[in-house]
């Protein structure tokens, strides 16, 4: 997958794609990574990428042209998404991540500034994606956090596919404890259950914990997961008495 981040800042991203799994999958070419700055796309003296907004207001905005020359510079791949991090766009969420490295073949993440870019900017953007309700300096924690996400979720990436499933979010739970060596560290001590060798019962807990740390953490992911196991027993209920009413 190639991914092309306009940014006015491209030294933030060095240390991100030069560790870790992301370092690793730009060596197996599992991923491109392409770094943009709308400033080479200025055509005055001082390389103006930013200027007031009409009408008045505080503080300055990033200018339509070079953005819009910075994302005509680039190659268009079948499936692309152009897409800019926005306090005001769709927050990032496992779903997205997993749409998002299945559907695409190029994603181009442009990085807003100062107070934002100018609207017309949108005429290019076709999602606008948030990290959260709250605000930033920028795009480029964001766009990193959305890299890290969808590069992770690649084939070949992770070692062990089966990781990928048993985490949170990918169930619409929260994930279950876990624990390693020693058995017991200042008197907390390992599940007896863990220890027990007996796999159904360890799966059994573990899908017990599940709810309950949902429960306690995200009510919210709680409910919205218990409708969505109603909905599916549901329609699999009529299911199985529309297929007994064929025979």
């Amino acid at each position: 997958m190639r991914f092309d981040i306009v940014t006015l800042f491209p030294d933030c991203f060095t240390s991100v794609l030069g560790s870790g799994l992301l370092a690793k999958a730009l060596a197996k070419q599992i991923a491109q990574v392409n770094l943009v700055n709308p400033r080479d796309f200025t055509n005055d003296k001082h390389r103006k990428v930013d200027d007031e907004p009409y009408g008045g207001g505080v503080g300055m905005l990033m200018k339509p042209e070079p953005i819009f020359a910075a994302v005509e510079s680039l190659p268009i791949l079948p499936q692309r998404e152009v897409i800019l991090m926005s306090p005001q766009g769709q927050t990032i969420n496992q779903p997205l991540l997993r749409e998002l490295a299945s559907n695409y073949n190029q994603l181009v993440v442009i990085c807003g500034h100062y107070e934002g870019v100018d609207e017309r900017v949108l005429h290019l953007v076709t999602r606008e994606v948030s990290l959260g309700d709250f605000i930033l300096t920028g795009g480029e924690i964001p766009a990193m956090a959305l890299l890290n996400g969808v590069v992770r979720l690649l084939p070949g990436t992770v070692a062990k596919v089966e990781s990928l499933t048993a985490e949170s979010f990918e169930e619409g739970l929260l994930d279950y404890p876990q624990y390693t060596r020693p058995a017991n560290f200042r008197g907390w001590k390992v599940p007896d259950v863990l220890l027990s060798g007996n796999h159904a019962a360890i799966s059994q807990w573990r899908y017990e914990q599940q709810i309950k740390r949902t429960g306690d953490r995200r009510p919210d992911l709680l409910e919205k997961w218990k409708r969505e196991k109603g909905d599916k027993e549901d329609k699999e209920d009529k299911g199985d008495k529309g297929d007994k009413g064929k025979n």
